[in-house]
């Protein structure tokens, strides 16, 4: 189901609205949009329901786990070092929650990766056989805020559900469910349990709302026809001014469509009482690479930065070192994004023009 189609502005948003707001408690009204969003994630395909289902239970017993294993005796009350068996619980629900996105997402490309080593380097005289899996709606997003909740638990413990159902309305909820923005756990934890509701609110959230669906409908789906009325001709009889026209709207029909989903994900969280982050600031505009991901998905790049670049080790252990967490970290980036060679080209590139621009920052800054 999407935010645009008609089955969910005529049907299903007022439904569970409707049912929302009727409810006083916060545990009913959780319970009420869990159940809608795994209801709305079941739309499409119910069967991968079970593989959410599995990440919600899963999620929730290494947290368990992860917030009751006391910290070693001779750690310091300030800096106190988590012992090995909380470490041991977080690397095993990073695992188990990677292994879940990898056989739906890569396994296939993977696959395809060892056969053509086999062809080149004649390892073998058989191939793999190789699986074609349906990706279910969302998996990376929700993958990607499990692992958040995980790792704030590991840093404080304090912040573990005991909740099931509160764990999976995080998890499951449904305004950020088909394209972000990524939402972490220490950002939302406590708007689970106590959240403000008001008619300003869900005005605000109402009118973001349909600023987003227009950016979808009226923009992006119409850039889109343009694009797809161009590419459909032999590219031998398209003048080139057709052809840059076709870039230009491309460029311009991703910005709105995935800008347009996160707007409605904003707007139907103010409408339950959600605050979710921002996620452009328009990118567009930006004059440099490293400007360009400040305001472009905001809530991936801030994922990467805050739970893999800066464990790397950032840009504190010498420059040579910086590279190769920026590196690292933008070639994720883009493997992220789709299970091709061309979206890790694309991360590639990415992390070496913020290398390139670097050291011109620095001289631009120190004059």
């Amino acid at each position: 189901m999407l935010f645009s189609s008609i089955s969910f502005i005529i049907l299903f948003l007022p439904v569970t609205l409707l049912l929302y707001y009727c409810c006083p408690s916060f545990r009913v009204k959780n319970a009420i949009l869990l159940f809608a969003s795994l209801l709305f994630y079941a739309w499409g395909e119910p069967k991968f329901v079970l593989v959410m289902l599995f990440s919600i239970v899963m999620n929730y017993g290494m947290g368990i786990l992860i917030a009751n294993i006391p910290k070693g005796k001779k750690a310091k009350k300030k800096s106190a070092i988590p012992d090995t068996g909380k470490k041991r619980y977080l690397i095993i629900g990073i695992i188990l929650n990677l292994l879940v996105l990898f056989y739906f997402k890569y396994l296939g490309f993977s696959g395809q990766i060892v056969n053509s080593l086999i062809k080149v380097f004649h390892i073998a005289n058989f191939q793999f056989s190789v699986l074609k899996v349906v990706l279910p709606l969302g998996i990376s997003f929700y993958t990607f805020q499990s692992l958040s909740y995980l790792m704030d638990v590991y840093r404080k413990p304090s912040l573990v559900q005991k909740d099931i159902l509160n764990l999976g309305l995080f998890i499951s909820l449904f305004p950020q469910l088909i394209a972000g923005p990524i939402v972490r756990y220490h950002d939302i934890n406590e708007q689970i349990g106590d959240r403000k509701h008001s008619l300003d609110l869900f005005a605000r959230g109402f009118e973001r709302f349909i600023v987003g669906l227009a950016k979808k409908v009226l923009i992006a789906n119409t850039l889109a026809e343009i694009i797809d009325g161009i590419l459909i001709q032999p590219f031998s009889s398209v003048p080139s001014s057709y052809l840059l026209l076709a870039i230009v709207s491309g460029v311009l029909q991703i910005y709105y469509d995935f800008s347009g989903y996160s707007d409605m994900a904003i707007g139907l969280g103010r409408m339950f009482g959600f605050k979710i982050m921002e996620n452009f600031d328009y990118p567009l505009i930006s004059r440099t690479p490293s400007e360009f991901w400040r305001r472009w998905h905001i809530s991936l790049s801030t994922w990467f930065r805050d739970y893999l670049y800066i464990p790397l080790g950032g840009n504190r252990k010498g420059p040579i070192r910086q590279i190769i967490n920026t590196l690292i970290v933008f070639t994720l980036v883009g493997l992220w994004h789709g299970a091709e060679f061309n979206f890790i080209f694309f991360g590639f590139a990415c992390g070496m023009f913020l290398i390139i621009e670097d050291p011109f920052k620095k001289k631009i800054n120190s004059q």
